[in-house]
């Protein structure tokens, strides 16, 4: 399984309305498609992050940086082949960038591992479940939206087949939000999973007030509390005031932030985004920390890729997606053969690899920056 090969491919998608969280806005659905094609034919195509600033830059690390260190390398040597792209991350640079980039290589890497197999790969981590539950990223803020407008998209996501809702919090006072959450699960009923996140929107003091008007609530988990300097010991005060489960991990780009994590006391809950930080090898390494620490694994977005490796393990809790069309364009609605939610829960394909085929044609008409190598 000799790499001969190497293509990236940014793509934007421009949203048909603005969605906000407590920090940040988006108005484009970005990703980058990776092709690695060996000398036995085998092709694999998978597509990472959303990266709306720099994709052009990933495509350019990855085809002039990584791809002549993998060209003529055996694929199934996927550990030494990471370790050889960590490299670049060691001189000084934007690392987080160029782990992203290596996130592309290494994804394309385990879905060529898996066609080779003919496994999945969710089967390739383990196999644990063939299905899990999933939720929707939702709740955002917007001009004009009422609490029974959020009461409202609860419900539809329900219909929709979704098991819950991780809801935006941190953009308004602890007060505010706390009503908003209220709203949501008003509409959501029972059994229906609320999640919230402030995307690092308060001061501790903030949000241990905010926990506190909800922790009588059945609430999942409170998702990055605390702005982010110094987040690890904040959040451990947070985690120490609060019944509530804390979730984080998604702002780390390498597992060793994970493990500093875990070292502070300061998560419940880890989301470490594969597509971020380093792609399926490095995911690894953070997820076997978390198992023999009794911490659960959720993901960051992603679920094309998220459902394969949160299946795979014993401890892995949900899958995340964004429901609605209107800001995710890609998944499931570009890729013919992604499995729909029902009832709750997200059924995994067998397909070899990650099973992703995309809309060639909606490829090219959103391609912003491609290249290759080989």
């Amino acid at each position: 399984m000799r790499i001969e090969r190497v293509e990236a491919i940014a793509i934007e998608i421009p949203l048909p309305r603005r969605f906000a969280g407590s920090v940040y806005a988006m108005t484009t659905r970005c990703a980058v498609i990776t092709r690695i094609r060996t000398a036995g034919g085998l092709v694999s195509e998978v597509y990472n992050g959303d990266n709306r600033e720099h994709g052009a830059e990933i495509v350019r690390i990855v085809t002039e940086e990584l791809a002549p260190l993998l060209l003529g390398e055996e694929a199934i040597a996927y550990e030494r082949l990471w370790q050889r792209m960590h490299a670049i991350t060691i001189p000084n640079r934007d690392r987080k960038l160029a782990m992203e980039a290596i996130a592309c290589v290494d994804t394309a890497i385990w879905d060529l591992l898996g066609k080779r197999a003919g496994l999945s790969v969710r089967q390739l981590l383990g196999g644990s479940r063939g299905a899990l539950p999933i939720i929707s990223i939702g709740g955002y803020y917007a001009e004009g939206k009422t609490l029974l407008d959020l009461a409202r998209e609860m419900e539809q996501l329900r219909a929709s087949g979704m098991g819950g809702c991780k809801v935006k919090v941190g953009g308004l006072s602890p007060g505010q939000d706390a009503e908003r959450v209220k709203a949501a699960l008003d509409g959501a009923g029972d059994g229906f999973m609320i999640a919230v996140d402030a995307n690092r929107g308060w001061s501790t003091a903030e949000a241990i007030r905010f926990a506190r008007l909800i922790e009588d609530l059945p609430i999942a988990w409170f998702e990055e509390p605390c702005h982010w300097v110094d987040e690890a010991r904040a959040m451990a005060e947070v985690r120490r005031a609060t019944r509530i489960p804390v979730n984080a991990g998604q702002s780390e780009y390498s597992a060793h932030g994970v493990r500093r994590l875990v070292a502070a006391g300061a998560v419940d809950i880890v989301n470490f985004d594969a597509s971020e930080a380093g792609g399926i090898t490095e995911w690894r390494r953070a997820a076997a920390l978390c198992a023999l620490h009794d911490i659960r694994m959720a993901h960051h977005e992603e679920p094309q890729i998220a459902a394969h490796m949160l299946a795979g393990i014993p401890h892995g809790l949900c899958v995340e997606c964004f429901a609605d069309p209107a800001r995710d364009p890609l998944w499931p609605h570009l890729l013919p053969e992604a499995p729909r939610p029902r009832d709750g829960m997200l059924a995994v394909p067998d397909r070899p690899g990650f099973g992703i085929t995309l809309d060639a044609e909606a490829v090219r008409r959103y391609t912003i920056a491609s290249a290759a190598a080989g």
